[in-house]
């Protein structure tokens, strides 16, 4: 049994808006999972190495729920653009450089050192259509000290002419692939991903559905993020009145479905969320550069919904799961200026939350720093920050951290109990 204590000032949220605060407390591990928090360290732990992080931070690692692995190299573009045109107009033409096995295993190698440096260690990716390079992001993910899901893409149908893969070919390679991958890594596991309803025909759909309940499959893709979006499917499904049926209907509508976006979601289609146990993740940067709008999160919170964050890259301009969580704030502060001061806002605990725990637990892992749960978690030195008039409280250092952190203040990253920053 291997033994590794931490000491510094603990700030986890195990809780909706709780936090957990130890003052230069301890983190015990064995083999690599969580003993357990102590402000003292009890008399047995005390004969082993402690590494010694007192006065900074000790926080939550991040979970991007959300993001386009083949979308990193066209971060910042096309930001003038609406959804529909922006993926026409960028996305699908980027994407199709991914046949090229030499850029994949370049880009996916920069995307996952900086997503580890800026203390992101879970996530779930969309690859790319292409089964070689989905093959090559979980094997850099595995090897860089990743933890969660990517998808091979399928679509089969309105993606141009650049990138395209015919219905037989989508269904062959998604079996090559869950075959190949699904018991290789440790780490990382593959998950179903239709892109979104307007780009797989029926005949894809419902073999993803069949394939989901087969082999007890998790699944990723959009719903309700952009009106134009909302119209296209209602004219490609007219037996269904609503966006989410077209999924529900597949057997792809679930309480292992996560789904991004959910902006224009009304009462009828969050209940059916809500029902059977979908999760969102909101990506509050993409929904403004694409102009889709502000998710009502405030709103599926009240409602049980269970609702986690994403970069959503690159229709989000952010990495960096710290900035993600300030644009939550931020996207919260707009949508209670639209509701006319009937909505709160999120808190920052309430946004750490969301940009932790809630991804975490999609994961299965339990509330905050959970004993029994591997170790997530980055430590902050804030020392270049700009001095304050008097001591801050922790409360206070961990509120400023999350606004003012750079990738150079995160001195050490643990990824499922294993240092790899």
């Amino acid at each position: 049994m291997q033994i590794k204590i931490l000491k510094g000032n603990i700030v986890h949220a195990p809780k909706f808006g709780d936090l957990s605060i130890l003052e230069n407390g301890y983190i015990v591990l064995e083999d690599g999972k969580i003993k357990g928090l102590f402000q003292n360290l009890p008399e047995e732990y005390k004969k082993h190495e402690i590494e010694d992080y007192t006065d900074k931070l000790i926080l939550q690692s991040f979970c991007d729920m959300h993001l386009h692995a083949p979308q990193y190299p066209m971060l910042g573009m096309g930001m003038d653009l609406p959804l529909l045109e922006w993926l026409n107009t960028y996305t699908f033409n980027n994407e199709a450089h991914f046949a090229d096995e030499d850029f994949a295993r370049e880009t996916y190698t920069k995307l996952a050192n900086e997503m580890i440096s800026n203390g992101t260690t879970r996530c779930c990716a969309f690859s790319s259509l292409h089964l070689k390079a989905t093959n090559i992001l979980m094997d850099i993910f595995e090897k860089t000290g990743m933890t969660g899901y990517v998808g091979k893409v399928n679509m089969d149908r309105n993606s141009g002419d650049v990138l395209k893969e015919t219905t037989e070919q989508s269904k062959k390679d998604t079996i090559t692939w869950l075959d190949e991958t699904s018991s290789k890594y440790e780490h990382i596991k593959p998950i179903l991903t239709p892109r979104f309803t307007p780009s797989c025909t029926n005949e894809l759909m419902e073999f993803l559905g069949k394939l989901a309940k087969e082999r007890n499959l998790p699944i990723q893709s959009h719903l309700s993020e952009n009106t134009s979006e909302v119209a296209w499917v209602r004219e490609l499904h007219p037996d269904c009145k609503q966006y989410w049926e077209s999924y529900d209907k597949y057997g792809l509508f679930n309480d292992k479905t996560i789904m991004a976006h959910c902006v224009h979601c009304d009462q009828r289609e969050r209940d059916a969320m809500k029902s059977r146990g979908v999760w969102v993740a909101h990506c509050p940067d993409s929904n403004v550069n694409l102009i889709s709008g502000t998710a009502p999160v405030r709103v599926m919170m009240n409602e049980g919904i269970k609702v986690t964050l994403g970069s959503d890259i690159a229709g989000g301009d952010q990495l960096a799961m710290y900035k993600v969580i300030c644009s939550a704030i931020k996207a919260s502060k707009v949508k209670r200026i639209e509701t006319n001061w009937t909505t709160d806002f999120l808190t920052v605990a309430e946004a750490y939350y969301l940009g932790t725990t809630a991804g975490a637990k999609f994961f299965g892992a339990g509330d905050g720093f959970a004993v029994g749960d591997e170790l997530h978690a980055i430590v902050v030195d804030d020392k270049d920050f700009p001095k304050p008039v008097r001591k801050l409280s922790v409360k206070e250092s961990f509120e400023r951290t999350l606004y003012l952190m750079k990738t150079s203040n995160i001195v050490s990253v643990y990824s499922a109990g294993r240092k790899v920053k």
